[in-house]
């Protein structure tokens, strides 16, 4: 699929966010086929389920790592990484690790053991995209949380110009509790840069207006006005 330089990547997250890519397959140009698989694999699975899907995987560690790190695998993940360390660092073609793998899924065990057994907290998808960008793109506040305290870059930028905020404030619901809490987490950090611009010449509160329920939570980060007279 191809785009025009200046097209807003906002407008696009929200009207085709599902197709987002996530996983071993770019679902950008994906069929009904691919639609109704993403649906199947959001489906509660029994532990056989699980078993045999790992047992197919055995021989694909790479594979077996980035599947463990998104459907929550924490013993699967300790175990592949005793075996080989090296697993931490691998990606899929679109350039997510286990790590971006465990933070857009929000399994905040998983991201910890990740870290733990020697992953980067800031690589970059082909599309510029940290864990932190994923966590906060699907509102997992608590893994949001736990990168910021392990050196997740605040103010990242995609190849887009979008920093997490921006993406936690394109994402927004009233009914969603955890989009207003990563809001406020963000919100809260004193080294956050909120004037950031994207390519398309928006920022995080612009959006937020835009798009959101909580855009007055922007009040935290906007200039104060001095109401004492000057001395």
């Amino acid at each position: 699929m191809e785009f025009p330089e200046d097209f807003n990547q906002l407008e696009l997250l929200n009207s085709h966010g599902d197709l987002i890519p996530r996983g071993a397959s770019s679902m950008w140009a994906g069929s009904k086929d691919e639609e109704e698989e993403a649906e199947d694999e959001e489906m509660e699975h029994s532990e056989e389920w699980y078993l045999q899907k790992e047992e197919a995987l055995t021989d694909k560690p790479k594979e077996l790592i980035l599947w463990a790190a998104e459907n929550n695998r924490l013993s699967t993940v300790h175990k592949l990484l005793t075996a080989d360390p090296s697993l931490v660092h691998c990606s899929d073609e679109d350039g997510y690790t286990p790590l971006h793998r465990a933070a857009y899924s929000g399994h905040v065990s998983v991201v910890s053991a990740l870290i733990s057994g020697g992953s980067k907290v800031n690589p970059r998808t082909i599309d510029g995209w940290t864990p932190l960008h994923s966590a906060c793109r699907w509102s997992h506040v608590a893994v949001a949380s736990f990168l910021l305290h392990h050196g997740a870059e605040l103010n990242a930028q995609t190849n887009g110009g979008l920093t997490p905020l921006h993406l936690a404030a394109s994402h927004t619901s009233s009914t969603k509790t955890d989009s207003a809490h990563t809001l406020e987490l963000l919100l809260s950090q004193r080294h956050l840069r909120a004037g950031l611009r994207s390519s398309s010449g928006e920022t995080a509160g612009d959006v937020a207006r835009r798009s959101g329920p909580h855009h007055f939570l922007f009040e935290m980060v906007e200039d104060c006005v001095n109401a004492l007279p000057v001395t």
